[in-house]
């Protein structure tokens, strides 16, 4: 047995051990996990510097990513603790029916099982997945980036020796130690102990993971998010709803990339959302009709219509109307994060109906699409798949369910 198919057989061991572990364990885990991150905090900024310092050669945004700096780190035990407090997903009845042959029927959320995270750069993600599987009640594999190793042994041990001191198997927590890429290669492999493979980090990787495994995959391949403003939203709120979704973080997956304004609303709006864009270093490239309107953009071409910048950049359109609107998102968005902005009831209804998006949101920013903000607390991604989670992927998304049939020698007749 190789050692990645150990740390597999190891997972789903301890996965089945940890079905019949009370909650209040779990969440006492979490909240050791977040008690033991402050206490090796000293050890864990110095491993990180030193990832830092072998990534010197990368670009300022991963580097940006792969620190731990006071915020991120407060952030990371902040989310374990929020995971602890969260209700119970495990062992929730989804749906009950007593039938007429007294046979009591339930449906009931259980644990996947064992789930490998994949991931990039990004030290919190560690974490948070740790957070989201022990309260969904599966064991998780993680393997981060080469360029973190330092800093997420630190981390899968401080939250192991946590698991074990409540309980837990230590297993239920397990960091591939290697920055060999073959062992990612060989992870997918696991079928036979591995139930969810959750890919996070850029297209192509995600696109590798899923071409080269047997094992389900929870895929997000691109955040192509829009905002439509129609011909009666507020200009003041359109304007503040535009700069946040798309400058609040332009390199994050729910980020405004596409704005396609009604060709009946106020050319005040058009010009106002053209300077406060400048104003924060927006290159707008515009369609014909928008660049007539608004000099000095750049002309679009028909890629930008299809393309997730996440930088500085931010594709325009002017609509007829909002049929062509939606038209316009089913044809380029990709299922993330899609809105309108309008004062009208009936529209709003009308393209939360007609949307087929994972998120769809009225008057808000898209920036607000995620856990934290949904009231989910830790996520681990999110999903533009439709099976079998959508959307953002916390621990109620990483259950799934069984029939649970109770009778009194009751018979078919």
């Amino acid at each position: 047995m190789t050692v990645i198919e150990e740390i597999a057989y190891r997972a789903k061991i301890a996965s089945g051990l940890l079905r019949v572990i009370p909650s209040i364990a779990r969440a006492d885990a979490l909240n050791r996990m977040a008690g033991k991150l402050i206490e090796c905090k000293e050890a864990l900024l110095k491993a990180n510097a030193a990832d830092l310092a072998g990534a010197s050669g990368l670009s300022d945004a991963f580097q940006k990513r792969l620190k731990v700096d006071e915020k991120v780190f407060n952030y990371m035990v902040k989310r374990l603790q929020e995971a602890a407090a969260l209700p119970d997903p495990v062992g929730r009845v989804i749906e009950h029916r007593t039938m007429p042959s007294g046979l009591d029927v339930k449906r009931v959320a259980v644990p996947i099982g064992v789930l490998a995270m994949i991931y990039e750069a990004r030290p919190n993600v560690t974490s948070d997945a740790a957070a989201v599987a022990l309260k969904s009640g599966n064991a998780v594999i993680l393997k981060g980036g080469s360029e973190s190793l330092r800093t997420n042994m630190v981390l899968a041990e401080a939250m192991r020796s946590a698991a074990c001191e409540a309980g837990l198997p230590e297993d239920v927590i397990q960091l591939i130690p290697t920055a060999d890429r073959n062992a990612v290669n060989e992870l997918l492999q696991q079928d036979k102990y591995i139930d969810l493979i959750i890919p996070r980090g850029g297209k192509s990787l995600i696109q590798a993971i899923s071409e080269g495994t047997r094992i389900p995959v929870l895929k997000h391949y691109d955040g192509i998010c829009h905002l439509y403003i129609a011909h009666d939203a507020d200009i003041d709120m359109a304007v503040k709803l535009v700069i946040n979704s798309k400058c609040q973080n332009v390199a994050v997956c729910n980020a405004l990339e596409t704005l396609l304004i009604d060709r009946d609303a106020p050319a005040l709006l058009k010009q106002r959302i053209a300077q406060a864009l400048r104003e924060k270093n927006v290159e707008i490239r515009g369609c014909e009709r928008f660049c007539a309107e608004v000099p000095d953009c750049i002309p679009a071409v028909p890629a930008d219509w299809d393309a997730e910048y996440l930088g500085n950049i931010l594709s325009i359109r002017i609509v007829d109307g909002i049929d062509n609107a939606m038209e316009h998102i089913a044809e380029h968005g990709s299922g993330h994060t899609d809105g309108i902005i309008t004062s009208s009831d009936e529209l709003a209804s009308r393209f939360i109906a007609n949307v087929d998006s994972a998120s769809v949101l009225v008057n808000a920013s898209t920036r607000l699409s995620g856990g934290g903000d949904y009231g989910m607390g830790a996520v681990v991604g999110i999903s533009t798949d439709k099976l079998h989670a959508r959307g953002p992927v916390g621990p109620a998304e990483l259950c799934t369910y069984k029939w649970v049939a109770v009778g009194n020698g009751t018979l078919r007749e």
